[in-house]
């Protein structure tokens, strides 16, 4: 139910912080029923408008529309009455309270000071229903769900409100193929009763597949507006937002084949009892292996295992023929593991913490002098490895929570690089990171598997499995179901495989 007048305008608007200009004059039309697609790579400052969006900052200059007239939103109640709802890329639920207490979280229901508990489970049930997931019970605690799960619950609790304008940031990124086009579902079931979307993601294919029109940021301003997604190429999108033409392709690999290296990292046996079954895993110097399923098919937990970070019920895990100590994280760092996981907000990073101890942290011996920390030294050190990698902007002493995902990623590689790891596990590594960034991780990647390291990707990205990896290992419902070369593989077999677990 589109229509042609704008619910949101917002003109001219700036954010300035100590040292840096956020947004330097930022213009956004979204009209009531559409899907406006807010695209630029990290660090254009997409995060920043909506918090201002929220009221969770005040601009520093500009005007801000709603419904034709001009207002301002002191506080983040005051976006909420008026019908904005945000669901942020980290979702922020606490996992100790059922699914109907987060929901309601903030807004009770309630009559003369007591809680209604049974109306409030009733109307958490009918938002499942709406939601297409009314499996999830009103009374489970939401830290027994899946990523997937708390997704769902963060959309029934923008739904509780009389939401008008619903923002969306990077919404799929731990869905799985069915829980995406069941997000899609509910997003044109809610524009088709006129409410608004505000759709950020990096997955391109998925501004065509949903939206109505862009708008495009790069470094803080808006450098185009208002343009309609079937009238505009992937190529201009990515000019718009880089500034220069990349191509979304993936390091070449070599015509001939080149001989395997020695097995570096070898699981034999390895279970974890409930989540996946019995199974073997090699992979050779200089490889790099793909690990590919639908979301809870069991990947992640296979990482965490050979990391130590979860003890396995049975099996082996060893390096370069050495065999670790189950269970055992600082085991396997010293024997050459390093992981860089798919949470790294909350699993990887520090975020408090300047960017020089987020990479030094796993190899803090190396920096120490009689007793203390050479601290210049580990600065010294960090600032190389960033500068190699480009990390934006630049300076090691600044905490890493202002970083965008892209360069905190970088980061986290730039404390296994430091490492000299033999073992480089990575979940999800461009999770939430720009087009631009993306070509630079995988370059990475591969230049890494080239000097001998042997490399495991997790990804729910099938085409960046296939791009990426020398062979790949798919997994469904906690078994191995097809081991082949990539080269072997295809799209369309290798979703037949995570779906129905037979070959196409």
């Amino acid at each position: 139910m589109t229509t042609h007048e704008s619910l949101l305008r917002m003109s001219g608007i700036v954010k300035e912080f100590p040292g840096v200009k956020a947004l330097g004059g930022v213009d956004l039309d979204v009209r009531a029923g559409e899907v406006h697609c807010l695209l630029g790579q990290n660090g254009a400052g997409k995060s920043t408008l909506i918090k201002i969006l929220s009221a969770s900052y005040q601009p520093d200059a500009g005007v801000i529309h709603w419904d034709g007239v001009e207002t301002s939103l002191p506080t983040p109640i005051s976006a909420i009455k008026v019908g904005i709802s945000t669901i942020y890329q980290e979702l922020d639920l606490v996992p100790g309270l059922t699914v109907a207490e987060n929901v309601f979280l903030g807004h009770e229901q309630s009559v003369a000071g007591f809680s209604q508990r049974s109306q409030s489970n009733q109307m958490v049930r009918d938002l499942m229903t709406r939601l297409g997931h009314s499996e999830i019970s009103p009374t489970r605690l939401v830290g027994s769900l899946s990523p997937a799960g708390q997704q769902i619950v963060s959309m029934a609790r923008a739904l509780s409100h009389d939401t008008r304008l619903l923002i969306l940031d990077e919404p799929s990124a731990v869905l799985d193929h069915e829980e995406v086009d069941n997000l899609f579902r509910v997003i044109r079931g809610l524009t088709a009763e006129g409410v608004a979307v505000v759709y950020i993601s990096h997955r391109l294919e998925e501004i065509r597949q949903i939206g109505d029109r862009i708008t495009v940021l790069k470094d803080g301003i808006t450098v185009a507006t208002g343009l309609e997604v079937a009238d505009t190429s992937t190529a201009t999108l990515i000019q718009l937002m880089t500034g220069r033409s990349i191509e979304y392709v993936f390091p070449p690999r070599p015509e001939v084949a080149p001989e395997r290296g020695p097995v570096v990292l070898e699981a034999k046996g390895l279970s974890l009892a409930g989540v996946f079954e019995t199974m073997d895993l090699t992979v050779h110097a200089g490889e790099i292996v793909g690990l590919t399923g639908l979301v809870g098919a069991g990947r992640s937990e296979i990482l965490e295992t050979v990391y130590g970070a979860r003890r396995a019920t049975t099996g082996t895990v060893t390096v370069d023929g050495t065999r670790i100590r189950k269970g055992s994280v600082p085991a396997a760092v010293r024997a050459g593991i390093g992981l860089a996981p798919e949470e790294r907000k909350s699993q990887g990073l520090l975020l408090d913490q300047a960017v020089y101890r987020n990479v030094t942290i796993s190899s803090l011996g190396r920096f120490a002098r009689g007793g203390f920390l050479d601290s210049a030294a580990e600065r010294r050190r960090a600032e190389e490895l960033t500068t190699s990698l480009d990390v934006r902007p630049t300076g090691v002493t600044r905490a890493v929570r202002t970083l965008s995902g892209g360069n905190q990623q970088k980061v986290v590689l730039a404390r296994w690089l430091l490492r000299d790891c033999r073992v480089l596990l990575l979940d999800e590594p461009t999770r939430g990171v720009d087009v631009g960034a993306r070509s630079e991780i995988y370059q990475l990647i591969r230049s890494l598997a080239d000097a001998g390291v042997a490399v495991v990707v997790v990804s729910s990205e099938v085409e960046e499995v296939l791009g990426l990896s020398d062979r790949v290992v798919v997994v469904r419902e906690g078994a191995v179901v097809h081991e082949a070369p990539a080269t072997d593989l295809d799209e369309a077999r290798v979703l037949d495989l995570v779906m129905e677990g037979r070959v196409a």
